[in-house]
């Protein structure tokens, strides 16, 4: 039997951008759900998002049993997770666009406006940016990837940060730690960068 995989629907994501990209890159079972017990029967996980910080957050916990059944999936059954854009920044503590808004807490951290050394960078980061892998990092290759926006990953622990690029200063790029990975930027509407790593993500057993 193939694999299912779960995009996770909570009203927050370009689903079938992600769905045709994760298709083209070999998934043969891609469920675009908000179901919590197809979640729980999931064997890899993806969670994209765009927008704000607190709507995706609020979007998420709104849908009954949802988050529990992720954390249930992915924390203690150690299911691969791939969160995209707000998807990976919802990885945070929290966030702190619009107010402060609670995370899933599951990569200790702070998403806060993108702080720029160079004041004439323009906010939001948006189009091709090169992507700075570090030595420990999972599935992420170098290489240049599409990324739109204001908002970046803080993360707790610098171990935690696996890529980074550059607008007027670092920014995270990708966090990741065990059975998870988030990217800021968008595999989807990445070419071949973003498939080659959805790819690798779909056989991925960490």
């Amino acid at each position: 039997m193939s694999e299912v995989l779960a995009l996770i629907d909570y009203g927050a994501g370009n689903l079938h951008s992600v769905a045709n990209a994760l298709k083209a890159a070999g998934a043969e079972a891609v469920k675009i759900t908000a179901d919590p017990d197809v979640v729980r029967a999931a064997d890899r996980i993806v969670l994209p998002g765009v927008g704000s910080f607190k709507s995706c957050a609020e979007g998420l916990r709104a849908i009954p049993g949802l988050v529990a059944a992720m954390e249930e999936r992915v924390l203690v059954g150690e299911a691969p997770f791939l969160g995209i854009c707000v998807g990976m920044q919802l990885l945070a503590t929290q966030g702190v666009e619009h107010g402060i808004t609670e995370g899933l807490g599951w990569i200790p951290g702070e998403v806060r406006l993108i702080e720029r050394a160079d004041p004439t960078i323009k906010i939001p980061h948006m189009g091709w940016n090169d992507v700075g892998v570090q030595p420990h990092a999972p599935l992420i290759e170098p290489g240049e990837a599409y990324f739109l926006h204001s908002y970046e990953f803080v993360a707790e622990d610098g171990h935690h940060i696996v890529a980074m690029t550059d607008h007027g200063g670092g920014v995270t790029a990708a966090v990741g730690r065990d059975n998870i990975l988030g990217v800021q930027f968008h595999p989807e509407k990445s070419q071949s960068y973003g498939l080659d790593l959805l790819s690798r993500f779909l056989t991925w057993n960490p």
